[in-house]
C-alpha cells in the first residue's frame, strides 16, 4: 500500500507468483536483506533446497542402467502428457502445497533460461544461491523422496541409480557450489551399499540421503554393513522427511495443514526413536546423522518423553549408557527449515537442548511455500553472533569438510 497524492491510500498491484516467475524476481528482496546483513563476509550453506527432477525427467530415465526399463521409460514419455513421470510413486492429487494462497512457483520450476551453456537446473540453482546468499546449495529431488513407499523396491534401485548419476554429470560437475547428498535406495540394502561404494568420492556428492517416509525399521541387522561403509567414508547419512496421506497413522487427519503439520515430522520421530533406543550412536560413534526438514519442535518432545521412559525401563535398551536426550543431543544433527519461530522462549529452549551452537545445521527448503532466508538465523536475539555464524555454515564445513571462505555475491 502507499500514498496517493491526494493522501487517499492507494493499493499496489500483487505480485503474482507462478511457475513460471524468475526466481531472481521472488528473492530480490531476500537478496537486499542479505545485503543489509553484510552476510556477503558470512559462511552460509543451505543444507536443504530442492529442484523439480521431473521437469528433466526425459534425461534422468535414459541414466537406467535396465535396457528394457529404460526403453518403457522412454517410450512411457513419447507423445504423452499431463501423466506423472515414469516410475515415481505418491499421492501427488493430494499435494495442496501451492494452492490456498501459496507460493506455486515450487510446481514446476518452470522459468525462462537463456543460458545453454550448461543445464538450466544449475541456471536456478545459481539464481537461488545468490538470492538466498548462501555460498554452497546441498540440492534434494522432489518427488523421488516418497519412493520408499513404492511397491515395486526394485523402481527405488533403478531410478535412485539413474538419478545420481544424472545429478553428477550435469549439475555438480558444472558448478562447485552445488553439493548433493546421493540418495540411497534403502530398502534394498545390498544396492545401497552398492551406491555408497560408487558415489563416495564423486566430485559434489558430500554424504548421504535415506528419504525418511517409508516404514523400514532404521536398526533391522541388514543395514549395519550399510552404515559401517558410511561411516569408513567420513561423510554424514542424512534422513529427509516428507509426508504421505496414505499412512495408516495418518489417514484420520481430514486437513493439509494437519498433514502437512504433523507428516513430515512423524517419519524422523519413529526412525530418531529407533536409531537411538537401539544403540546406533554407540555402534557407529563416528557416524554423522543429519535430520532433514522436519522443524525442530519435536526434537525436545522425543527426548523427554525417551528420558521419562528409559529410567523406568533400562533394560529394554540394553546398549544405552547415557541419556537417550544426551546422544539425541551429542550424535545428532539437525537442520533449520520449518524452524517454529512464533514463540521465542520456547526456540530458545530447544536450541539450547539440542546444543544449536554445534549441531544446527541452516536450511531454506527453496522453493518451497515455507521456504527460510539465512535472516531467520541472524534475527534471533538469544544467540550470539559466533553460534549464528556456526548454524548458518561452519557447523556445516566441519562436518562435510567445506572450505569455510566465503564466495557469493551479493
Amino acid at each position: 500500500m502507499t500514498e496517493h497524492v491526494t493522501g487517499i491510500p492507494q493499493m499496489l498491484p500483487t505480485q503474482i507468483i507462478d511457475t513460471s516467475t524468475d526466481s531472481r524476481e521472488i528473492l530480490a528482496h531476500a537478496r537486499r536483506e542479505a545485503r543489509k546483513r553484510k552476510l556477503q563476509d558470512w559462511f552460509i550453506v543451505d543444507i536443504d533446497a530442492h529442484h523439480v527432477e521431473t521437469v528433466s525427467w526425459g534425461e534422468v530415465v535414459q541414466y537406467i542402467e535396465d535396457p528394457v526399463i529404460r526403453e518403457q521409460a522412454l517410450f512411457f514419455h513419447k507423445d504423452r502428457h499431463g501423466a506423472p513421470p515414469y516410475g515415481l510413486n505418491g499421492d501427488l492429487g493430494l499435494r495442496y502445497q501451492g494452492v490456498g494462497g501459496r507460493i506455486p512457483h515450487q510446481d514446476g520450476l518452470r522459468e525462462k533460461v537463456d543460458d545453454t551453456s550448461v543445464h538450466r537446473d544449475v541456471v536456478l540453482t545459481r539464481r537461488a544461491m545468490d538470492g538466498l546468499g548462501v555460498d554452497n546449495m546441498i540440492v534434494f529431488p522432489t518427488p523421488m523422496l516418497f519412493l520408499g513407499l513404492h511397491p515395486q523396491p526394485e523402481m527405488e534401485v533403478w531410478l535412485c541409480r539413474a538419478y545420481n548419476r544424472w545429478m553428477v554429470d550435469n549439475l555438480l560437475a558444472k558448478d562447485d557450489r552445488i553439493k548433493t547428498l546421493a540418495v540411497l535406495p534403502y530398502n534394498t540394502p545390498e544396492e545401497a551399499e552398492r551406491e555408497v561404494e560408487e558415489m563416495a568420492g564423486k566430485k559434489g556428492v558430500i554424504g548421504f540421503c535415506v528419504p525418511s517416509t517409508r516404514h523400514a525399521p532404521v536398526h533391522h541387522n541388514k543395514y549395519m554393513k550399510l552404515y559401517k561403509m558410511i561411516e569408513e567414508t567420513g561423510m554424514p547419512l542424512s534422513f529427509h522427511a516428507g509426508y504421505h496421506w496414505d499412512d495408516p497413522s495418518l489417514k484420520t487427519i481430514n486437513r493439509f495443514l494437519g498433514m502437512h503439520a504433523l507428516g513430515f515430522a512423524w517419519p524422523n520421530i519413529v526412525h530418531t526413536t529407533n536409531w537411538v533406543l537401539n544403540g546406533m550412536p554407540i555402534r557407529f560413534p563416528k557416524l554423522k546423522v543429519i535430520w532433514i526438514e522436519s522443524g525442530l519442535a519435536w526434537v525436545p518432545f522425543v527426548m523427554q518423553r525417551l528420558d521419562d521412559q528409559f529410567l523406568m525401563r533400562p533394560s529394554e535398551a540394553p546398549h544405552l549408557k547415557r541419556l537417550p536426550s544426551e546422544y539425541m543431543r551429542d550424535h545428532c544433527w539437525y537442520t533449520t527449515q520449518p524452524m517454529e519461530a512464533h514463540n521465542l522462549k520456547a526456540l530458545e529452549c530447544t536450541l539450547d537442548m539440542i546444543k544449536a551452537d554445534t549441531q544446527l545445521l541452516y536450511a531454506s527448503d527453496w522453493p518451497h511455500f515455507d521456504f527460510d532466508l539465512p535472516s531467520e538465523i541472524t534475527d534471533l536475539p538469544f544467540l550470539s553472533e559466533q553460534a549464528k555464524r556456526n548454524i548458518l555454515g561452519l557447523n556445516a564445513a566441519r562436518i562435510f569438510n567445506l572450505d569455510p571462505t566465503p564466495v557469493k555475491q551479493l
